[in-house]
């Protein structure tokens, strides 16, 4: 018996420590992602990379847990690093006009990957009103189009939310704000056109 519980004891003290790394990684990355996303956001693509690299390198450091430690692999908190992760790596790509990046290139389960691109549609929203606040409505409709592209991929995964973390919550919340922005460009363009048409009748009227 107490060879049994000596070897329990082992098992139990490898996968706590397991889970001290999973932790410590899974904050770092965390916030190396959000940090990537800000610097997308005041277009500091350098800065964007950088930081998305750290955080790529500290998940390597803790790939080893995978194997070692699945459940620990596999936690809610472990699962929240690699969305952060994925959503930081497509903003960057779709904002600095580059390829979005599939999960294996980035070495993402699905799960985690899929409602990392799912929020990545609320990244978008933000910068779209960021243009129209500064009346820089250049890239607007098409990174709208790129945001109907993302959900349009979300919503044909049809599998039960323990198999994709929870997805469809994920893909009904990104839904609303895809309306949001829609109807927020549509107005912004429509006003843009009747400025434009003022413009237009005043310059004719003072030519009279």
């Amino acid at each position: 018996m107490s060879a049994i519980g000596n070897h329990a004891i082992e098992q139990l003290t490898s996968r706590n420590r397991d889970r001290e790394e999973g932790l410590s990684v899974s904050r770092e990355v965390i916030r190396l992602s959000a940090n990537a996303i800000r610097a997308v956001h005041r277009a500091d693509f350098d800065e964007a990379a950088r930081l998305i690299g750290s955080a790529e390198s500290r998940l390597q450091d803790s790939e080893h847990i995978r194997a070692d430690s699945p459940l620990i692999y596999n936690a809610g908190f472990m699962n929240d690093a690699r969305k952060e992760f994925t959503e930081a790596n497509i903003t960057l790509a779709v904002i600095s006009g580059n390829d979005i990046p599939s999960a294996e290139d980035l070495g993402i389960d699905p799960p985690a990957y899929l409602n990392g691109m799912a929020e990545v549609i609320g990244e978008l929203r933000r910068y779209i009103l960021d243009g129209l606040r500064k009346d820089s409505i250049g890239r607007c409709e098409e990174l709208m189009e790129v945001m109907d592209e993302i959900y349009g991929v979300l919503v044909t995964v049809d599998f039960p939310e323990a198999v994709t973390g929870g997805l469809r919550h994920t893909t009904d919340a990104m839904r609303a704000v895809l309306e949001r922005t829609r109807g927020d460009l549509t107005i912004a363009l429509r006003q843009r056109a009747l400025e434009a048409q003022l413009t237009a009748w005043r310059e004719w009227s003072d030519r009279r």
